[in-house]
């Protein structure tokens, strides 16, 4: 997975997503859904969810969960600060939740209000955490075209069929079958009309979604093929599988941030350059006190480095301004974040010298960030 791969927003086109987390979670085993099992101190779900949050053209973000978990997922919502988001009670099954999210759109009585009904809408499981912009673009644009769109994946396995007495029947040939993944994407009308003509069979026992489509819109969807990172975790060493992902994600990227001064965009420009060879670099040259929306987005997208590079005369409150925006974006509740402030000395004068006081001060500033689990570390240059 790429941290922040962006995929071309869809023109003229309103979309939604659905996140069916109503199951169980049998195959993992223990007491916790899955869904709601703790990676890196953190629910999977909130990772579906602010997948779907990095995208800022998806307008609604519809998560339908059990009866007794509605609570435990608000609670969520509330913690991690997760906007545009919908709880919503599930049904018995995956199909009569997704319905039930679905009908937050088109029928009053599922939510404390009828959301605005989007064209094209994403159906993705809650359980499937490192789903990218780019491919989720793919995957609407696709629907917008032909009507219903999935990701898919080649076969690792060869399929086969046991006999009545428990031998080989038959196999099929890996080559022309593909997995079928998530995210999938429908033109709303089109899946509606097909979940409201499925008989009990079909919302009991069904599984896909595109079948759906097919079988009573009469819609062949479009297949998308899909990245690695598109796996649904399923057991319990796929959860310890996500938790690698994740912690080995932290370090790969870094935000380098310069205010929009020439001089310090100069060095700005020069530091992503030499570190762009070793790791995935985000440069930008902003005013901290415009409040950014490229900034916003590169820390929703769970950035956990960030270089800050601006004039020693005022870098202790131009730093206190970029904790206060990393601490309300709740981030650091999940890990630490490391923000490396550099202070650039561009005056003429050679002699260049921290007093008593200032060093207190920076200390203590330092102290108090800690215990907010972000990690700000000085480094002074003198540059001409």
């Amino acid at each position: 997975m790429e941290p922040g791969s962006r995929g071309a927003a869809p023109a003229g086109v309103s979309v939604s997503a659905v996140l069916p987390a109503g199951g169980s979670g049998e195959r993992l085993g223990g007491a916790t859904p899955k869904q709601f099992c703790a990676v890196q101190g953190r629910p999977l779900v909130s990772y579906a969810v602010r997948a779907m949050e990095r995208v800022s053209w998806i307008s609604d973000i519809i998560v339908v969960v059990s009866p007794e978990y509605i609570e435990t997922m608000k609670t969520i919502i509330e913690k991690y600060n997760h906007r545009r988001v919908t709880v919503v009670e599930g049904g018995i099954t995956r199909h009569r939740s997704i319905f039930n999210g679905l009908k937050v759109f088109a029928e009053n009585g599922f939510s404390s209000h009828l959301l605005q009904k989007p064209e094209v809408v994403i159906i993705h499981d809650a359980v499937r955490p490192f789903v990218e912009e780019d491919i989720i673009s793919k995957v609407v644009m696709a629907a917008k075209e032909h009507g219903a769109a999935g990701a898919i994946r080649p076969l690792v396995s060869t399929v086969v069929a046991s006999a009545a007495d428990g031998c080989l029947d038959h196999s099929l040939e890996r080559a022309r079958y593909r997995a079928s993944e998530m995210p999938q994407a429908f033109l709303f009308d089109i899946i509606y009309e097909a979940y409201q003509q499925c008989t009990d069979y079909d919302l009991d026992y069904g599984t896909e979604c595109l079948h759906l489509a097919l079988k009573y819109c009469k819609t062949n969807a479009k297949l998308v093929e899909g990245t690695a990172d598109l796996w649904k975790v399923t057991y319990k060493g796929d959860l310890y599988a996500a938790e690698s992902i994740i912690k080995e994600n932290l370090s790969q990227q870094v935000c380098v941030i310069t205010n929009e001064k020439e001089t310090l965009a100069q060095v700005g420009f020069l530091l992503p350059e030499s570190l762009k060879s070793q790791i995935k670099v985000e440069a930008i040259s902003v005013s901290l006190s415009k409040n950014d929306s490229r900034l916003q987005n590169i820390i929703s997208g769970q950035c956990y480095n960030f270089v800050y590079v601006n004039e020693k005369r005022c870098a202790l409150q131009e730093t206190q301004e970029l904790v206060d925006m990393l601490e309300k974006s709740n981030i650091p509740l999940l890990c630490p974040v490391v923000l490396i402030s550099v202070l650039l000395d561009i005056s003429e004068n050679n002699s260049v010298s921290i007093g008593m006081e200032d060093l207190t001060t920076i200390k203590k500033f330092a102290r108090e960030t800690k215990k907010k689990n972000i990690l700000v570390y000085g480094l002074l240059i003198q540059y001409k």
